[in-house]
């Protein structure tokens, strides 16, 4: 008999026995369990009432069927291999390790099977995995390996040890009522409570924060309180230790502080790192990894009480950081690199599959967020996950739009920003931010490009391979602190080869950049501009990228304009990443036979000069091809401008780092600069028929036409003789104030902060 039609008789047969539960908006019904008064289990993810539901509807819902054939083979396979429960001893991506991540991510698919299949031997698996924790874990003394400031028990972080008891806790709830109250009293005693006091009264440095390690380690607590109905526990989860003395000046691993702020639990990490337009502080890698403990808490919170109405908190903010969290995707859904982020994670990743599910249900029933599930082609087996899949089985998804946006940061959106701005196939994400706690990097007005989901003009990202335990035992490596947050890893201003804030996250923590303007309004000439004046003392920047669409090409054209006034004289540098083979420059260029070491410090050290040429005083352009397409950035400079080809790899003797291109423009001895350039997508080139089409640039000059203190103008000369004048105000953003200068006799005017003529 097929594995559906055992389902249709089950589902007969267990409508009789299941109690009714709540809804997302009623509170769950009380029944008696073993003489007891007790919520009705299951009651967090999946609850008594969406069990029904999904049995009532299994074979005619695709996606939740695909998914639901697709766990039950990966569990199986588990279950005949034998439960496995080691000694913990290795790091990230050593057996231990990834044995333990392993049975906790199992035990929760077969719990949700136990529930929905109603197979006894899904539950016998939860339970006889759970006892064999049980009596393992009360002989376990801290975890062997001394590298996290808070370490576990089965893992090396505590971190670690709160996702194990997150995915747990919905585990024990869907075989709760298969247990005896002695064996559910026996793992309550013996394995649940003391694991939460461990990683919340006995690591404060770990639990009492705002960070995403305090955010798995509140919401691990939290929900094995829900499933145990422990109030004292679950107080502790939503607002912290009470009474704590901690040092102010405690650090993490990363260089963050502890808890200068005397803030923790969940609310304070829900006040804190979002601003109110859903933008994590963090980054989006980090949200995507907070978001998964946000939003399975939340879900647990409002099926279980829902009078604390946790989804309306802070007008929404959970809600909004889905939205947000999907606008910082590129058109392949992978995530934008803002501060520690590894390349290629994206909203395929299991949290992001949970999060756009728990969206749907909670948040009004978005149809844009179907069309994301339906590129997932996964649901979660729960009540969420029946929703989307009904909606998409319904036809009624429509295309999740990704607009040019401003998301600001901080808890009050008044800690700077990100700009994001689009127009097919090109996307430019410009970075105006606060530090992002103990995971920021140290570059303010930095920037990268996108062109149809290929990153062209890189942020580095983070210095470390995830899981992967030749390196470093899966964590972060020391290049990470040396290199990948420094300031010249970016593509933004290096003053006297010192990173912003001298690379010190005390400093930098303290400050934010500020927006200029954000101007999306017209489709072909998008603006985002910014200003920073705390990297260095005594030193004021203000960038601005610009979007312009001209009918007469294929792609649009970015203008970058970067000016910098000090009170000092200093070396200036502009690293520029590009991605590819580097086709033709139109400078002359000596390339050294033994590349050098451009410096000693400040990620300086990392970096190869491989060539180096001296301007003529006129544009430089250097053509480049990646992924079969044809790139040119164009720069203006001045004589006594330097310009270095560089690569990343020096002083790397584990070959840690990626060995990728930078070109550096290279000022000296100047109080003020201004650096102007453009970037093109052009061309194509087609391996098959070998023919190459658009290689070369269609700008044939980029000129400072006008800048002063109050107006920048830059002009764009294209080969077809078409001219572009492009001009900001410098210190003035008010949109309705109306502007005029006069260039060779020709007086133009114009209302708002800028005009492109």
């Amino acid at each position: 008999m097929n594995l559906l039609k055992v389902l249709k008789r089950v589902s007969m047969l267990m409508a009789l026995l299941i109690m009714l539960a709540c809804n997302e908006t009623k509170s769950l019904k009380k029944v008696s369990v073993d003489g007891e008064t007790k919520v009705s289990h299951p009651s967090l993810i999946i609850t008594a009432q969406g069990v029904e539901d999904i049995r009532n509807n299994l074979g005619s819902i695709p996606i939740f069927d695909k998914t639901l054939e697709e766990t039950k083979a990966i569990v199986d396979a588990e279950i005949e291999k034998g439960i496995d429960v080691p000694v913990p001893k290795d790091y990230s991506g050593g057996y231990t390790h990834e044995q333990h991540k392993k049975n906790y991510v199992n035990m929760q698919k077969a719990g949700v099977l136990y529930q929905i299949l109603n197979d006894e031997k899904y539950a016998k698996y939860v339970k006889d995995m759970l006892f064999a924790y049980k009596n393992l874990y009360p002989t376990l003394p801290v975890h062997p390996q001394p590298r996290s400031y808070a370490r576990g028990k089965l893992f090396w972080q505590c971190l670690n040890d709160s996702n194990w008891l997150v995915y747990t806790s919905q585990a024990y709830d869907c075989i709760y009522n298969y247990l005896s109250k002695e064996e559910r009293d026996d793992l309550e005693i013996t394995l649940f409570k003391p694991f939460a006091d461990f990683i919340s009264i006995e690591n404060p440095q770990f639990f009492n924060r705002v960070h995403n390690h305090s955010t798995w380690g509140s919401v691990a607590v939290g929900m094995i309180a829900l499933v145990m109905e422990d109030d004292s526990l679950l107080n502790r989860a939503l607002y912290g230790i009470k009474g704590l003395d901690m040092d102010p000046s405690m650090k993490d691993n990363d260089g963050g502080f502890i808890n200068k702020d005397g803030k923790a639990g969940f609310y304070a990490n829900l006040e804190e790192p979002f601003s109110p337009d859903g933008y994590y502080t963090e980054g989006p890698y980090y949200q995507r990894y907070a978001s998964y403990p946000f939003l399975i808490f939340a879900q647990a919170l409002q099926n279980k009480k829902p009078d604390l109405g946790v989804f309306k908190f802070k007008d929404s903010v959970l809600l909004k950081s889905v939205n947000a969290l999907l606008n910082l995707s590129d058109a392949d859904g992978d995530f934008f690199l803002l501060n520690d982020s590894q390349k290629g994670m994206s909203y395929y990743n299991s949290a992001l599959v949970s999060a756009v599910d728990i969206a749907y249900q909670f948040g009004g029933k978005n149809p844009e967020l179907l069309s994301i599930a339906k590129k997932q082609d996964q649901v979660t087996l729960d009540d969420a996950g029946l929703s989307v899949a009904l909606g998409i089985k319904n036809d009624l998804e429509k295309p999740f739009v990704k607009r040019s946006v401003q998301l600001t940061d901080g808890p009050n959106g008044d800690q700077g920003a990100v700009g994001i701005l689009r127009k097919n196939p090109i996307e430019v994400v410009f970075k105006y931010t606060a530090h992002g706690l103990s995971h920021g990097h140290f570059d303010k007005l930095s920037f990268a490009l996108f062109d149809n989901g290929d990153e062209v003009v890189q942020d580095y990202g983070l210095a470390r391979y995830v899981n992967i335990e030749q390196k470093g035992g899966g964590n972060y490596l020391k290049e990470n602190k040396t290199w990948a947050k420094q300031t010249i890893a970016h593509n933004t201003l290096v003053q006297n080869q010192t990173s912003h804030f001298q690379g010190k996250y005390s400093i930098g923590s303290k400050y934010h950049s500020n927006q200029y303007i954000f101007n999306v309004s017209n489709n072909n000439v998008q603006v985002a501009s910014a200003k920073e004046s705390n990297a260095y003392p005594g030193t004021n920047m203000h960038r601005t990228m610009v979007l312009i669409q001209d009918e007469n090409y294929t792609n649009p054209i970015v203008l970058d304009i970067l000016r910098v006034n000090s009170s000092t004289q200093n070396q200036y540098d502009l690293p520029f990443y590009y991605l590819g083979q580097l086709m033709q420059t139109n400078f002359e260029y000596n390339k050294l036979e033994v590349p050098s070491v451009l410096g000693k410090s400040d990620g300086y050290q990392h970096l190869y000069k491989e060539a180096t040429a001296k301007s003529s005083g006129d544009n430089m352009q250097l053509n480049w091809l990646h992924n079969n397409k044809f790139y040119t950035y164009t720069a203006v400079t001045n004589a006594a401008d330097e310009i270095i080809l560089a690569r990343i790899g020096a002083n790397d003797p584990e070959y840690n780092l990626r060995n990728e291109p930078s070109l550096i423009i290279r000022k000296k001895g100047v109080k003020d600069a201004l650096f102007v350039s453009s970037i093109e997508s052009h061309g194509t080139y087609n391996p098959v028929t070998e023919l190459a089409i658009d290689a070369y640039s269609n700008i044939d000059k980029i000129e400072v036409a006008y800048n002063s203190v109050d107006y920048t103008a830059v002009r764009i000369i294209m080969k077809s003789k078409e001219e572009k004048l492009f001009v900001i105000c410098n210190n003035d953003n008010q949109e309705n104030k109306t502007h005029s200068i006069t260039l060779n006799g020709t007086t133009y005017s114009w209302k708002g902060v800028f005009t492109l003529i």
